[in-house]
């Protein structure tokens, strides 16, 4: 089974839905059947890698609403995030541009590390308040899941993997993908937005139910096939 999750290491609902499917992937019989792929996508591709705002002040700009309105929603997302052992330090946050580390994830994906460099840009970002996209910073984070801190300067200091990000940024397009965290399980069932555990594991149990059954379709057919 194959699960594509099109997701942005600034997106808050990604990261807590990360936490939620892999709790139900966690509890799911054949976890070890399914292979997971992180496919890139950007909130705001436009967005600046220096800021003079805070990310309070950047949604209140960004929906129309004050700072303080800006600021409770922000809360309530901490308070979700807590529930799931997340720490979220919004007030330290610095917002900036996340292109460069979504080919890092692509460098990452090369070396078997995709899952393990997602979830270090996630922490980066939103626990540990890091510029994400500053190629020093990304480079340590590349060397502190066991990649090449040199190779990974080297890369950020060329176009590589911009193509594969953009690949996945088009696919998201044909998809009609325009909200993330999304989830596409076997290229046919969706799941969209942060959603309960109890739901991707229903989710994963559907994928697998309709697998065995095309399968056991199969089986029949081609005894049927040699009968005749």
């Amino acid at each position: 089974m194959k699960v594509e999750i099109w997701s942005d290491i600034f997106c808050p609902f990604c990261y807590i839905g990360k936490r939620k499917f892999e709790a139900a992937l966690e509890s799911f019989d054949k976890k070890e059947e399914v292979e997971v792929i992180y496919r890139s996508f950007e909130l705001n591709p436009n967005a600046s890698k220096h800021n003079d705002k805070n990310i309070h002040e950047l949604i209140s700009s960004k929906y129309g609403i004050t700072y303080e309105e800006a600021k409770l929603n922000n809360d309530n997302i901490v308070s979700q995030a807590k529930e799931l052992g997340l720490e979220y330090n919004f007030d330290t946050l610095i917002p900036t541009n996340s292109f460069d580390a979504h080919r890092m994830i692509h460098f990452a994906k090369e070396h078997g590390k995709m899952e393990e460099m997602t979830e270090a840009l996630f922490k980066a970002y939103f626990t540990d308040s890091r510029n994400v996209s500053d190629f020093n910073t990304l480079a340590e984070i590349a060397k502190s899941i066991g990649l090449n801190k040199e190779e990974a300067i080297s890369i950020l200091n060329t176009n590589k993997y911009s193509d594969c990000v953009r690949s996945d940024e088009e696919l998201a397009g044909r998809y009609g993908i325009n909200a993330v965290p999304f989830f596409i399980l076997n290229e046919k069932f969706t799941v969209s937005g942060a959603q309960p555990t109890e739901l991707f594991i229903r989710a994963l149990n559907k994928v697998m139910e309709d697998e065995k059954a095309f399968i056991d379709l199969n089986k029949k057919s081609n005894v049927e096939n040699k009968s005749n």
